[in-house]
């Protein structure tokens, strides 16, 4: 597991004794979203739950991830078959960032939205920068936060959930600390990292796993979830009339409500 990623990786990663750093790397996309990043993540996932003692996911220095790659939605016709595995691969990689035997970390620095919050929510813990910035503007589209829900939930409550999705404002690092969504903000949030693995490396790998398990055991509500999840993000983003507005957006920056 290197440091640098090869030609055509959505993902570079970095191991640090029993720490993998997994970077999502999509910089001429914004870091959004697509079926290899999902696939390559999923991959290094699998292999840290045999040697990992913390998983920190981390993006670019200005955005972590902004949700699905509109623009290479854009260019398929809506497909609810597709739309499904898609949703499918997107709630399982979030399962085992969740049920994993390992501490999963969101370290968040810059703009944070859609299916970004879903990776954020997914987290064990959330460690951002003071300017990190978290929103869900899937209503504006006619979409919904269906996949992140539910760990949404989880995290801060559906109170604070519903709250995120009706407003479709971006909340702020502080906010986002206020409501449970991150743990802890810094403004230099490498130095906050840093002394949060110096305690977490105490902790014995085994016992880790036990315990994530036994949390899983007394509520399976994420994976009751799952089919309900998928169903309705297969429904909307197969829907052609949603689609020819995300492919608007995506081609000319302008919102469904604005005159063309």
């Amino acid at each position: 597991m290197g440091g640098l990623a090869p030609a055509g990786a959505t993902v570079v990663t970095r191991r640090d004794g029993d720490v993998c750093y997994l970077q999502l790397h999509r910089p001429d996309a914004g870091n959004a979203i697509n079926g290899a990043l999902l696939a390559e993540c999923g991959a290094v996932l699998r292999d840290c739950a045999a040697w990992a003692r913390v998983v920190v996911i981390e993006g670019l220095p200005h955005v972590f991830c902004p949700g699905a790659d509109l623009h290479e939605a854009a260019q398929s016709r809506p497909d609810r078959q597709a739309a499904a595995r898609s949703a499918e691969a997107l709630y399982g990689l979030w399962l085992r960032l969740k049920r994993g035997p390992f501490i999963s970390i969101a370290h968040v620095r810059g703009k944070v939205s859609a299916g970004g919050v879903g990776f954020v929510a997914a987290c064990d813990l959330v460690l951002c920068a003071d300017d990190a910035t978290f929103a869900l503007p899937e209503l504006l589209f006619g979409l919904m936060p269906a996949c992140v829900l539910p760990f949404l939930i989880e995290r801060v409550g559906s109170a604070r959930a519903h709250a995120m999705i009706l407003m479709t404002q971006a909340v702020s690092a502080p906010q986002a600390a206020a409501w449970g969504l991150a743990d802890s903000t810094a403004a230099d949030s490498a130095n906050l990292l840093r002394m949060h693995l110096l305690r977490l490396r105490l902790l014995p790998r085994d016992a880790i796993a036990r315990y994530k398990r036994y949390a899983a055991s007394l509520d399976g509500g994420l994976e009751a979830a799952r089919d309900k999840a998928v169903a309705a993000n297969a429904e909307l983003f197969s829907d052609p009339a949603t689609h020819d507005k995300l492919a608007r957006y995506a081609a000319t920056g302008q919102f469904p409500w604005e005159v063309v």
